[in-house]
């Protein structure tokens, strides 16, 4: 009897040569693939330029498009944003996106391209000449390692269109909409006086904004710039972004106040104007001589009717 061969013979039997298409592949096979393995593997050192140069472009369109770092060069916002002579300058991290659904409200921290008003009153620094130099400066900007320009500065929102502002009430506060401000975030420097310079009303501008430094008596904002008034507004078209969140120093992490002035502003406290505080004191001045004088009138009176009298 014949017993059927197995379908797994040509493995069982040693002697039984390997049929083309089955079985392991052939040793040119292996070979051949091994060296197109090879040939697709790039070295990590080649591979890196390209990964850093994607990292910077990323960076570069993500602080273009959705957040920027700024590092804060002067010290008008202290003590809410470092950047005074001495210290370690903040850099802050500026959403770019959110100004663009809404228009900046009370209390935000926002950064703005100056306008030309004030860039006429600022004295700014010359540029290296050097294409390089301008180059790493240029580079440091985008990605937050250097200061940016010298015409974007960073302030706080006060007033914002049709609002009317001034300063300030009897107990030093800004007045807004004939309401004395909260503002917990005013810094005052050791040595100054704790007064605000006093201004005239000024009604805000359709399409500008108000905006004053944290610190308050070492500020160059709204109030002086150009020649005050409502030149020194803001166009909310020239809004950078609003600060959000301070990344460096890493002991300064943590976010930026936005406290809303005038949510809980209390009606102001107006004081005379000081010719008419001086007033009472100038009527009873005025009014002692006419009272002397009928007072000794009705005095020698009253002692001629006392003698016809006798």
């Amino acid at each position: 009897m014949v017993e059927p061969v197995p379908l797994n013979a040509a493995e069982n039997d040693p002697e039984r040569p390997e049929e083309e298409g089955y079985g392991k592949p052939s040793d040119s096979g292996r070979s051949g693939s091994h060296r197109r393995g090879k040939s697709k593997k790039r070295s990590f050192w080649k591979e890196l330029p390209i990964l850093i140069v994607v990292a910077l472009v990323l960076t570069i369109l993500i602080q273009q498009f959705i957040a920027k770092v700024y590092m804060i060069p002067s010290g008008s916002m202290e003590a809410t944003l470092h950047g005074c002579t001495g210290c370690t300058g903040d850099r802050i991290l500026v959403d770019r996106i959110t100004l663009d659904f809404s228009d900046p409200a009370p209390g935000d921290v926002i950064v703005f391209k100056g306008p030309e008003a004030w860039t006429l009153n600022e004295v700014l620094p010359e540029e290296s000449s050097n294409i390089v130099v301008k180059g790493l400066r240029e580079l440091g900007s985008l990605i937050g390692f250097a200061p940016p320009d010298e015409r974007d500065f960073v302030k706080r929102v006060i007033a914002t269109p049709g609002q009317t502002v001034q300063c300030c009430d009897a107990q030093n506060r800004v007045i807004v909409d004939g309401k004395a401000l909260d503002e917990p975030y005013v810094h005052w420097e050791d040595g100054m006086a704790k007064r605000q310079a006093d201004f005239a009303p000024v009604k805000v501008p359709a399409g500008k904004l108000w905006v004053m430094g944290d610190n308050r008596n070492n500020s160059n904002d709204s109030r002086f710039q150009g020649t005050g008034g409502d030149t020194g507004t803001v166009p909310i078209d020239n809004v950078i972004g609003k600060a959000r969140v301070i990344v460096l120093p890493p002991s300064r992490w943590g976010g930026v106040s936005d406290h809303n002035p005038q949510q809980n502003a209390q009606p102001a406290v107006l004081s005379a104007p000081a010719w008419q505080q001086d007033a009472p004191l100038g009527v009873g001045v005025a009014a002692a001589w006419p009272a002397l004088f009928l007072g000794r009138k009705v005095k020698a009176g009253l002692r001629k009717a006392a003698k016809r009298k006798r």
